[in-house]
């Protein structure tokens, strides 16, 4: 019932909350900064993820979704609080107060589906930092993810290789600058790297680099859903034609109402299940 091998096999079943009581309360990132006073018109918001559902959907995906709680603003963002590695989904040890009853929903909605999970008592690390590579896990050393938590999940998963990787203190999560697309394809936002980390994902990956514009607007937190069939924000331009370019097909999707929050599609989902078929 539960597998996970990569960022990019095909989706078949994913976790998802509605943002029906997203709001910007206590800035936790960049994005949130600019859009504080204009804040969140949730109708729209809700609208849009809707749309993203419906996407999901007719694509043949299963998808569940937890539902909000008034009190949790940030509940859309589901990747965060879990991720899939193989046959088992880790209950992340948040590293924001703000987001620690989330995880105890989300413990209960496996719990009552009998999905196969472990509640991590590891130092901080959220899903969000958490790339998914096949024998390779590459782990965002991030304020929400420590170099302690990626030693302590190694001792519990054995059969992969974590591979920690700092960025920089402006960006909230790994996939806020680096996503797979394939096994030799990514998006990369360089300056969230040193050089050598930087050098190290630019020698084992033939990587699109993202601007500065299209890191705002999220440009590597894009969705794959399998067979090189990517979700994307249509603002993001420059992304979808280099991603068209190399045979991917991009489906356009509105979110920026989303957006203003900090995360786009990938934020928005906790992938169950993905197979090679």
């Amino acid at each position: 019932m539960v597998f996970q091998q990569n960022e990019f096999d095909v989706l078949e079943k994913v976790m998802v909350c509605p943002p029906t009581y997203m709001r910007i309360t206590n800035v936790i990132n960049e994005t949130q900064k600019f859009y504080k006073d204009e804040n969140i018109d949730v109708e729209i918001a809700n609208r849009q993820h809707e749309q993203f559902v419906r996407t999901l959907e007719e694509h043949g995906v299963k998808v569940l979704s937890i539902d909000p709680k008034e009190e949790l603003n940030e509940q859309v963002f589901t990747r965060d609080i879990g991720f899939t590695i193989g046959d088992t989904v880790y209950i992340s040890k948040m590293g924001s107060e703000i987001r620690e009853h989330e995880v105890e929903l989300l413990e209960e909605f496996l719990k009552n589906r009998n999905f196969n999970y472990m509640k991590l008592t590891t130092p901080s690390i959220e899903g969000g930092d958490v790339v998914l590579a096949g024998d390779r896990v590459w782990i965002g050393i991030s304020e929400r993810t420590t170099y302690q938590a990626v030693d302590a999940l190694q001792e519990i998963i054995q059969d992969r290789k974590l591979m920690p990787i700092p960025i920089s203190e402006d960006i909230l999560h790994l996939d806020c600058a680096f996503n797979l697309l394939s096994e030799k394809e990514g998006l990369i936002y360089t300056s969230a790297f040193k050089q050598r980390e930087l050098d190290r994902l630019m020698e084992m990956y033939d990587l699109i680099e993202v601007s500065d514009d299209e890191q705002f607007t999220l440009g590597t937190n894009v969705f794959s859903i399998g067979n090189k069939t990517v979700i994307s924000l249509p603002e993001n331009k420059n992304v979808n034609s280099e991603l068209r370019a190399r045979g991917y097909q991009v489906i356009e999707v509105e979110f920026s109402e989303v957006i203003k929050s900090g995360g786009a599609f990938r934020c928005c989902t906790l992938p169950i299940r993905r197979t090679n078929r």
